[in-house]
């Protein structure tokens, strides 16, 4: 450590006080050991007493050259004979493999000294899990790692003797080792939860290879404490794979972040992010502020001619059979020539035919200068020049644009937003192309996305007519009208026109005539596309103002035969090649099969895109290679160029045998920093750029800053290059706003003070002035990725990407990179094309180390890296990787990725600080003071009064509900209390008061004679949904025995269901079970012996033919306070928790119900409900025998054959009260709401209900019942009609809301809906907020509070009660609260916390139960029954569900609300947490190619939502996700599944 030999006592107060802070930090999980080590040694370096240098030796690590470092677990590390072979088989594989314009010897040696690094550190990443049958890419089924392996669960005791044997048959070869060693070690969550918080010192050197006897004891060692752990969590098995491999991410998310963490955010809940401090080390410009720099002047040359037509009319006349353009069929064999008399001849027909013979005389369709569009192929250069030409005379403006492949094509609507903005209506084409155009069935042209309408008109010279005698076109002097209008797309994808008047056109031809020298009668070879830059600039219009003979070589050519270019210069002896460094590398693999060429005869190889960085390295490796043919050294010719300024500057050819012009060697760090400095020391992080000349003749150039106003930059800053030129475009044409800030930017000096008065136009060039006013350019402003405050170059991070080995998994020349804004910056995104052939393997391998590499060359950490299958990425219609439209189906989820890695956890550094959280040791007094200081009442609200019960016999009737059935069949015995309904609806059974008693009797008496029960012993009821069940439980209570309603298992899906059952029965020490025939078949059968021991069942009675015999007595409990029945029910957070009722519970809680929803005989009320627990089985089972009301039975299950059952049962009978669980509702709101005009057309009617109640334990699904609302609104459904009840495990039923128009309205006011701030949730504390206002949470209250029942709300650590709209725990006190939970073994501790707990300070003798649930009341402005203001409760959630991370508490269902929101194929979602990791299961319901589109935008979501990195992101199929019967996810079984490894998932990807 670093304070060896320093007395820490000795040192400053303000030292010790600021260590003392760091080891908090370091406990509380905010800094990583690194980080901790590293502020450590700087605050005790001034006062550590100096010691020799200790070396610490570390392994050796060999970089073979085929093989670079291999940071990622390797499946076999292969001996020397296959990396020969590999080497060997790669030197035959054509000349594809590398891309040599982004080759540069550096740099590979850079990336490979990076990844050697990161070897050194020995990292491994966890491999995702993919599903065999999502992406079948490689045929070979490659052999993966024991812990990666697809393994099903059954072989997990298996695995640890796989690691064994690997790794002694690896002898550390792999890394496999290391990460085996790692993960072995617990991964329980009570050991595991503080991984995250304390990384290990990486002191002690990384020991040698052992021995195998040792290394074998070592592993077996690790065994062990897998056994001991697997204790721990009995229902995890250590062993399986996805905690392996959760354990692995821990091990690698412990590697200490960049940049470390600083003092980011006042953590005040307001504020979510502030903009992190500057460092101090970051290096400033510190030259003085540029002066202009002027281009040399524009000769004046006596025979230029006054406008560019006119130098055509001039060689039409003068030299009407000299050459003006040579085109190439598809073999690159010249096709045609088109002569300057015959361009001349054709270019006049066609301007005579555009403005006399397409309308009438009186009204012609065109008129000078309105836009036309030119829609030619490039393989068609001759139609397009005559059709430009053509234009130029008749003085229309051309507007050049790609071919329309498709309706959809990639950027055709931005197409359409370009002839939109320059008001196109017509387009000129060639036959052949109009023939090709996409056609409707009726034979016209579609449509195309976004366009305007146009009129198409074909240009073919049979089409045209010769101008008559006396027509003359007006060829003007040079103006500055517009001549044409070059379109330019912008970084978002806008596709805008440059306009360039016809002056700039001339003065443009005019400079590049000065700087290239271009003489009369030249040949230049132009590669490419004629219709815009380069190419139409020399290639169409210098060419032609010259006479030079051009020969195109379209794009298809070059990809048939990339050598033709090369060939057309040798043949023709051309002086003068218009190439981009594509063409360079692309002639230099082929150039194998050509011996005899000779290209001494170029002057000039002017290299378009020679202003990329990566130009330089294939201008010396095409130099390297022709120089034996011939090339001279000094004619190569970077320039830079821009949509904007046109020609911005161009390397002039040198003298022969000059010296060629130095080379910058830039620091990558300085760029980063928008500076310049000179890299000496270490040449990994170095860029080397070539100077693009001199700017052009009679230009004036500046550097100002990119961002904000356009400040003169110093002289060592990057920054982009404004220019003032009469050759530039003059406004993106239709669109003022966006021209104003391009094209008329006046540079302002450091006061803020304009520089002169001459509009510059910024050209979106990044760059310098080099010495000797020379023009370096480093980038553009569109490759631009600003992260964290620093500068990032597109173009610098794909060499980089592609200087990682083995290239062999992605194709090389389609690598799109883009920044994403998520959490207040930008994050880098790259997107690869992934070779068919590569396996899972390689690619993640390739794709860590391109991390890695990125990682240490620009210090910045990359977001996400996609592997895309071939040919799927959106081209550039001269074959380039669409970017914007790339991004847009990233950000859309409509990319399909087949690999993803994400790495959230390495870049995103600027997480609010986790919250600290304050200790509870306040005292009660000050507490209260506090609270009546705030002047805040504390937060009660009390159900009515439950009235005494004055008349005997009803004293009598009511005290047991088993004396109420028997009073009932005496006095009513014919009144119906039960009806069943199957799907279609139809009555299958009814029980009259008398018959119910008759069949109790009759189990009652079965019970006594055959199950050998004592009085108080519990019976299981297995029974379906329905009247038996109800009979069961009255014949239990007549036996004096203790009914356990349990729900029965499901015949096909045994396995998951009846261990449930089992459990049940086994704790409740059932002593005997009630049953129907067919479900004692199925406890019995062979499938139920495979999970559970059917021998042990207790007594099984079957229920189904009873003999008729009355018990001797019914029994009658000696006192209210004895035990009625056990609810057992599952919570979601999968315990199984039991609850007692007592007679007396029962009684008060059935006459509350009957108080608050006004039950009696008379009234009718439907059931759609599971009857097995909670306020489900009391309304089921209890509540009708009690208030003597008919309940209409309709068990959920039968809504799955027949979905309409419950809605028209309501409309059938005319039913006002209806009670149904959310499963229910959303069953009904996915499958009917298209439905609701056929169901009216059937005659459903809804008009009657008056109040529909959502039975839940759970906080108010509003976004479900108001689409309930809003759908069935059509069918009668009052919006007032749907309303919430709430109960918990201490008290089933809390609240329950009854809707009333009339009456006496005792049901108290509508619910109210409140808007919650959520950050301020996370906080525990109550925010409220206007509805829409960002980050707001819609909250309905839970509905109103029952006839004896009172609610406060508590702080769960102080015990002490809160005010209004506080946060806290919901505590009640009634007399219908269960007595406590049924355990066999009496957890008293258990059941005083929960069901007898008193207040800290207030109110101490009253006793309340804890529901473990959190929420706040509110009081509103509505009135009660009573004329009282009302307390609304808000449930927001269960305590025992929420997540707590990074000190803040979260709900997950706010967690998954946002992840279902993230794409349209999200069907459900569910979250929970493993080792201080979050976990996000996402159901898939569209198409499995989908499932990795989900990834980022599902981890982006919750990033940007809730500030939380989400760790692991599971795709599985729909219906994966548990669910029980009160539509509740059931998250931890869904957590226990997933970590012994049982959803076969489709995509498991391990975010980093």
């Amino acid at each position: 450590m670093a304070d060896r030999g320093v007395d820490l006592s000795a040192l400053p107060k303000e030292v010790r006080d600021q260590l003392a802070e760091l080891d908090l930090e370091l406990s509380e999980g905010d800094i990583t050991q690194k980080g901790y080590e590293k502020k450590r040694a700087k605050l005790l370096a001034s006062y550590i007493s100096h010691l020799p240098n200790v070396d610490l030796p570390l392994p050796d690590v060999q970089l073979s050259p085929s093989r670079s470092a291999d940071p990622s677990p390797s499946p076999e590390a292969p001996g020397p004979s296959t990396s020969s072979a590999s080497r060997h088989h790669r030197s035959h594989r054509s000349g594809g493999a590398r891309d040599e314009r982004y080759r540069s010897d550096i740099h590979t040696e850079a990336v490979q000294a990076a990844l050697a690094k990161h070897k050194e550190e020995k990292m491994a990443l966890p491999m995702p899990t993919k599903r065999r049958s999502a992406f079948v890419q490689s045929p070979i089924d490659t052999c993966t790692p024991p812990d990666t392996s697809s393994a099903s669960e059954d072989e997990g005791s298996l695995r640890r003797k796989a690691a064994l044997s690997a790794a002694l048959a690896q002898t550390l070869q792999s890394p496999d080792y290391w990460i085996n060693r790692s993960v072995q070690s617990s991964s329980t969550s009570s050991s595991a939860s503080s991984t995250l918080s304390h990384g290990e010192p990486k002191s002690q050197p990384q020991p040698q290879p052992q021995p195998a006897a040792s290394l074998l004891a070592d592993v077996l060692a690790h065994t062990r404490i897998g056994k001991l752990s697997w204790w721990r969590t009995p229902s995890v098995p250590v062993s399986s794979r996805v905690s392996t491999k959760i354990q692995q991410l821990l091990n690698t998310l412990k590697r200490p972040k960049r940049p470390p963490l600083s003092e980011f955010f006042l953590d005040d809940s307001e504020e979510i992010v502030e903009v992190p401090q500057p460092d101090p080390n970051t290096p400033k410009p510190e030259g003085r502020q540029i002066i202009p720099v002027k281009g040399e002047p524009l000769g004046v040359v006596s025979n230029w001619p006054p406008a560019l037509q006119a130098a055509l009319a001039r060689w039409g006349a003068t030299q009407a059979k000299s050459p003006a353009l040579t085109a190439l069929d598809i073999t690159g064999k010249p096709l045609y020539t088109l002569t300057y008399g015959k361009l001349w001849s054709r270019s006049l027909k066609l301007a005579y035919t555009l403005l006399n013979k397409l309308g009438t005389k009186t009204e012609p369709v065109l008129q000078p200068g309105d836009r036309v569009a030119l829609v030619y192929p490039n393989s068609d250069p001759g139609m397009f020049w005559v059709a430009f030409y053509g234009c130029l005379l008749a003085e229309v403006i051309p507007v050049p644009i790609e071919v329309p492949l498709s309706r959809q094509d990639a950027g055709s609507q931005q197409i359409g937003f370009l002839l939109g903005s320059c008001g196109v209506s017509l387009a000129l084409t060639s036959e052949v192309c109009l023939k090709g155009l996409p056609k409707t069935q009726n034979g016209e042209i579609i449509q195309f996305k976004g366009w305007p309408r146009m009129k198409w008109v074909v240009t073919d010279t049979k089409y045209l007519t010769k101008p008559s005698k006396d027509w003359q076109p007006h060829i003007p002097t040079a103006n500055t009208d517009t001549a044409y209008i070059e379109y330019k797309a912008s970084k978002e994808g806008t596709v805008m026109g440059v306009a360039v008047s016809k002056i700039a056109m001339l003065t443009h031809c005019q400079a590049l005539t000065q700087a290239c020298n271009y003489c009369e009668g030249e040949t230049l070879v132009n590669v490419l596309d004629c219709k815009k830059d380069m190419g139409l600039w020399h290639g169409v219009l210098t060419s032609v103002m010259n006479r030079i003979h051009t020969i195109t070589v379209p794009y298809a050519v070059m990809k048939a035969c990339p050598m033709s270019w090369v060939q057309r210069v040798h043949i023709h002896k051309a002086r003068v090649a218009l190439v981009k460094c594509r063409d360079l590398h692309w002639a230099m693999m082929a150039h194998k099969e050509q011996k005899d060429i000779n290209l001494s005869s170029i002057r000039m190889l002017i290299v378009a895109d020679g202003a990329n960085p990566w130009s330089v390295s294939s201008c010396d490796a095409f130099l390297n290679v022709f120089q034996s043919h011939g090339l001279k050294p000094e004619v190569i010719c970077p320039c830079a160029t821009s949509p904007e300024a046109l020609t911005v500057a161009i390397r002039r050819p040198g003298a022969r045998g000059a010296p060629l012009p130095a080379r910058a060697i830039l620091s990558m760090g300085g760029l980063s920093h928008g500076v310049i400095r000179v890299n000496t020391e270490d040449k990994n992080s170095a860029l080397t750029v070539q100077d693009v000349g001199h700017i052009m003749p009679g230009a004036l150039m500046c550097i100002v800053k990119p961002e904000g106003s356009p400040q003169l930059c110093k002289t060592d800053e990057i920054g982009e290059i404004v220019i003032n030129s009469r050759a530039g475009g003059t406004m993106y044409y239709g669109l003022p706003g966006v021209t104003k800030n391009t094209f008329e930017v006046i540079p302002v000096n450091q006061a803020g003070a304009p520089v002169g008065e001459i509009p510059f136009t910024r050209t979106g060039l990044l760059g310098f002035v080099g010495p000797g006013s020379l023009v370096f350019v480093v980038g553009k402003i569109e490759g631009l990725l600003m992260v964290s405050g620093r500068r990032h170059n597109a173009d610098d991070l794909v060499a980089t990407a592609l200087a990682v080995e083995p290239v062999k998994t992605v194709y090389r020349g389609r690598i799109a990179v883009f920044s994403v804004t998520v959490f207040y910056d930008e994050r880098i995104v790259i997107v690869a094309e992934q070779r068919p052939d590569a396996s899972e393997e390689d690619s993640f391998q390739w794709m860590s180390r391109v991390l890695q590499a990125i990682d240490s060359i620009h210090q910045v950490g990359l977001y996400c890296l996609a592997l895309v299958p071939a040919n799927t990425l959106p081209k550039t219609p001269l074959g380039g990787i669409h970017i914007c439209e790339t991004k847009q189906n990233f950000l859309e989820g409509n990319l399909h990725p087949c690999n993803i890695l994400m790495c959230p956890h390495t870049c995103v550094t600027n997480l609010p600080k986790p919250r600290q959280k304050q200790p509870v040791d306040v005292g009660p007094a000050s507490m209260l003071v506090g609270n009546l200081v705030a002047g805040k009442r504390i937060a009660q609200a009390i159900g009515r009064e439950l009235g005494v019960v004055e008349d005997q016999d009803l004293i009598r009737k009511h005290q047991f509900l088993s004396e109420a059935l028997q009073w009932r069949a005496q006095m009513d015995p014919d009144h119906v209390l039960y009806v069943l309904l199957n799907a279609k609806g139809v009555a299958v059974c009814t029980a009259t008061c008398a018959q119910l008693h008759k069949r109790a009797e009759k189990i009652t008496a079965t019970l006594m004679e055959r199950g050998g029960l004592n009085t108080g012993d519990n019976v299981v009821l297995l029974y379906p949904p329905g009247i038996d069940l109800i009979a069961a439980f009255y014949g239990c209570l007549y036996a004096g025995v203790i009914p356990v309603t349990v729900r029965p298992p499901h015949p096909q899906n045994l396995a998951a269901t009846l261990p449930t059952v089992r459990m049940i029965i086994d704790v409740s020490k059932a002593a005997c079970i009630l049953t129907t025939q067919p479900l004692m078949r199925i406890l019995r059968s062979r499938e139920a012996a495979a999970s559970v021991n059917v021998k042990t069942w207790p007594t099984i009675i079957d229920t189904d033919d009873l003999p008729r015999k009355r018990p001797p007595h019914i029994y009658k409990p000696p006192t209210a306070e004895m035990l009625a029945y056990l609810d057992f029910s599952v919570s979601t957070t999968g315990m199984l928790t039991g609850v007692k009722m007592s007679h007396a519970a029962v009684s008060t809680l059935c006459r509350s119900i009957k108080l608050q929803c006004e039950l009696y005989s008379s009234r009718q009320v439907a059931i759609c409900l599971d009857p097995y627990c909670g306020l489900g089985f009391v309304l089921w089972c209890l509540s009708s025998v009690y208030s003597g009301h008919q309940s209409i039975l309709i068990p959920p299950l039968e809504l799955e054959s027949s979905l309409p059952v419950w809605l028209s049962t309501l409309s059938q009978y005319k039913i006002r009260d209806t009670f149904c669980s959310y499963s229910v509702m959303e069953l009904c709101t996915k499958g009917l709401g298209t439905q609701t005009e056929m169901l009216k057309a059937r005659g459903l009617n809804l008009s009657c209900v008056r109040s529909c109640v959502v039975i839940a334990e759970e906080r108010p699904r509003l976004a479900l019942t108001q689409s309930f609302s809003k759908l069935f609104k059509d069918l009668g459904l009052s919006p007032r009609a749907v309303s919430t009840a709430f109960g918990s495990r201490v008290n089933l039923a809390i609240c329950l809301q009854v809707g009333f128009f009339f009456g006496s309205g005792t049901a108290g006011p509508d619910p109210s809906t409140v808007y919650v701030d959520m950050k301020s949730l996370r906080h525990d504390r109550v925010r409220l907020v206007e509805r829409g206002a960002p980050q707001s949470l819609p909250l309905m209250e839970s509905g109103t509070i029952l006839p004896g029942v009172r609610v406060i709300i508590v702080n769960p650590e102080t015990r002490g009660p809160l005010g209004d709209s506080h946060l806290g725990e919901i505590w009640v006190n009634s007399p219908h609260n269960a007595s406590g939970y049924y355990t066999i073994y009496g957890e008293e501790s258990l059941q005083a916390d929960h069901f007898n707990t008193r207040l800290s300070f207030g109110e101490p003798q009253t006793l309340w139960a804890r529901t473990s649930y959190l929420g706040f009341i509110k009081r509103t402005e509505l009135l009660d029954a009573s004329g009282d203001r009302h307390d609304a409760l808000f449930v927001v959630g269960s305590l025992d569900e929420t997540l707590e991370l990074r000190g803040l508490r979260y709900h997950p269902i706010d967690i998954e609300t946002s992840v279902s929101r993230a794409h349209r194929s999200i069907a459900e979602s569910a979250v929970f947490t493993w080792t201080n990791l979050l976990v996000v299961v996402a159901e898939l319901s569209g198409s499995e190619q989908e499932a990795l589109d989900l990834v980022p935008l599902v981890t982006n979501v919750v990033l940007e939502e809730h500030h939380l990195i989400v760790g692991v992101v599971v795709i599985v199929d729909p219906g994966v996700i548990p669910i029980n019967s009160r539509g509740e996810k059931q998250r931890m079984h869904l957590r226990d599944s997933f970590l012994a490894d049982q959803l076969d998932p489709i995509y498991v990807a391990y975010n980093m």
